[in-house]
């Protein structure tokens, strides 16, 4: 897959700063995505419907967010039962929120780009089957192996915190 362009565009910036650049903000992402110092926040609903939100390291390719999660983890448990789930990530020019769903990837061609990808951004993650390992991880991931999941974003809203500002809200098809 390759990144993908909006098919709408709204601007929701109440201050005059006017519709932020989708192409900056997906830049922004792509620069800030699997660094370590990120912040980054997966959002999932439980079974029962109360709200879910861990840290995880995501990385931006070829469209899509990636990242990983133990499969007795609360936020893969909550994929299994619903993919839909929210991903909140600062980067160096906007607070950006997107909604989409999360899948479980298995496919040794998309699996091994995404462990590199880790790798360039500090976490020596290595492909052990059809998932990944590494010396350690994130407490929230669990133990190893780590599943990795696609997260497809259908919504993105993005409020500027650099010059110009501005808050817009796309949709892709």
């Amino acid at each position: 897959m390759t990144d993908r362009e909006p098919v709408e565009a709204r601007n929701l910036d109440i201050y005059g700063g006017g519709e932020l650049a989708w192409g900056a903000v997906r830049d922004a992402l792509t620069a800030a995505l699997p660094k370590m110092e990120t912040p980054v926040f997966l959002g999932t609903a439980r079974p029962d419907g109360r709200p879910h939100a861990a840290g995880v390291g995501a990385q931006w390719y070829e469209g899509d967010l990636y990242f990983t999660s133990g499969p007795g983890t609360r936020k893969s448990r909550d994929l299994a039962a619903n993919p839909a789930c929210t991903f909140s990530v600062r980067t160096a020019v906007a607070d950006v929120v997107l909604e989409g769903d999360a899948r479980r990837v298995t496919d040794p061609a998309v699996l091994e780009p995404i462990a590199a990808g880790y790798r360039e951004g500090g976490w020596p993650a290595q492909v052990d089957g059809d998932a990944l390992t590494a010396p350690f991880s994130a407490q929230s991931a669990g133990p190893p192996p780590w599943q990795v999941y696609r997260f497809t974003f259908h919504t993105v809203v993005a409020v500027g915190i650099t010059e110009p500002f501005g808050a817009t809200r796309w949709r892709f098809a």
